[in-house]
């Protein structure tokens, strides 16, 4: 059985790439261990959706080399 983490004390941090001011971005969650939580900026109270820190690992690994291969 899994059992969901607490995300009440999360630290979130927005992309990066949002320049910090941009109405579109996500937000990644950083003191879970073993676990990445990530959400809507624009929605903080919304959905989380929870990764496996390798995972989420892997998935912004593919990301930045699409983004180098479009550049």
């Amino acid at each position: 059985m899994r059992i969901a983490p607490d995300l009440r004390t999360v630290k979130w941090r927005k992309s990066s790439y949002s320049g910090g001011t941009s109405a579109e971005c996500v937000e990644v969650g950083d003191n879970i261990p073993g676990l990445v939580p990530v959400r809507d900026s624009k929605n903080a109270t919304g959905d989380v959706l929870v990764f496996q820190a390798a995972a989420w690992s892997c998935f912004v690994a593919a990301a930045a080399r699409e983004l180098r291969a479009a550049q």
